[in-house]
């Protein structure tokens, strides 16, 4: 039995989190917040939540040769990931994000980006085969935009799936939205792509009528708790996520794209598909943390 074979590229963290009643405001100081630390990256996320639901998952990253770096690499041994194409590099510490998450589930994120941003095409080695025998590659944009254009450049030689998740959003050159099979953006970012301020069903449709235009065959809006509007073929669909009680949104959007990846790789539509991501995403809302909300596949 064929065993789809996915790659992940991407950025690795380490997510230091303090629990306050509201986010400070510029100069306030607020006491009595809880803290703890916890893995994190968009990249490491999403390899983590596809490989906990079954997912082949090969991992690019760029770690850093420090405590944070030794610790993520143990923790992708440990979830089964494939770690070598992971690099560490001595000159770089490994990435950090400051995170403030409020009573309300709302957060706000600093990145400090270190080995990440390192990440270039010319230190990936030669991974054109590793590229052709995958079936879907995952991307994300906390790692050099060079680098998300060369993967992509390489998978569509190759004849291959590629899923962008296009966060933290930024102005993308049609040549790569052009090598893109499906892009995931949230409300926020598919403004940034599109100009159009998505703030229902209609302006939705028009933002994903927008990124196809560019190129790109499939768009996935996600709309938080309003779940994901579904843009393939001319058609759409508004896919509704369970009702659940929100504790922490953090990493939400990358337990949809893990859960995506997986699925797709396994032959179901897209409509299936975000389907499933929904539910993933649904389950991680309800507890606290990044890679440690993502669900295993059996509570799906």
């Amino acid at each position: 039995m064929h065993h789809p074979s996915i790659i992940v590229a991407g950025s690795s963290n380490t997510d230091m989190v303090v629990k306050t009643p509201h986010l400070p405001a510029p100069g306030e100081t607020i006491l009595g917040g809880t803290f703890f630390m916890n893995a994190g990256g968009k990249g490491a996320n999403q390899a983590v939540a596809a490989a906990r639901l079954g997912g082949n998952i090969t991992f690019i990253a760029k770690l850093g040769d420090d405590i944070f770096g030794r610790q993520a690499l143990q923790l992708f041994k440990d979830e089964g990931i494939d770690t070598s194409c992971i690099i560490t590099d001595a000159q770089y510490p490994s990435g950090v994000a400051l995170i403030t998450v409020d009573d309300r589930g709302e957060n706000c994120i600093a990145v400090a980006s270190g080995a990440n941003a390192a990440l270039l095409p010319g230190g990936l080695g030669d991974i054109d085969n590793l590229v052709a025998g995958a079936d879907i590659i995952l991307m994300q944009l906390e790692i050099p935009l060079e680098t998300v254009e060369y993967i992509s450049a390489l998978a569509r030689k190759h004849g291959k799936k590629v899923i962008l998740n296009p966060a933290p959003a930024c102005a993308l050159s049609d040549a790569l939205l052009s090598n893109i099979t499906i892009i995931t953006p949230n409300q926020t970012e598919a403004e940034i792509l599109t100009g159009i301020a998505v703030v229902d069903e209609v302006t939705a449709v028009a933002a994903a009528v927008a990124l196809q235009a560019k190129g790109i065959v499939d768009v996935i809006i996600t709309l938080g708790a309003g779940g994901a509007l579904v843009y393939s073929n001319n058609t759409y669909k508004i896919i509704t996520p369970p009702r659940v009680t929100a504790v922490d949104t953090t990493a939400a959007g990358d337990v949809f794209n893990g859960a995506l990846v997986v699925a797709l790789a396994e032959g179901m539509d897209i409509f299936e598909a975000s389907a499933f991501a929904c539910k993933a995403a649904a389950i991680s809302v309800t507890r606290l943390g990044a890679q440690a909300s993502a669900p295993y596949r059996t509570e799906i």
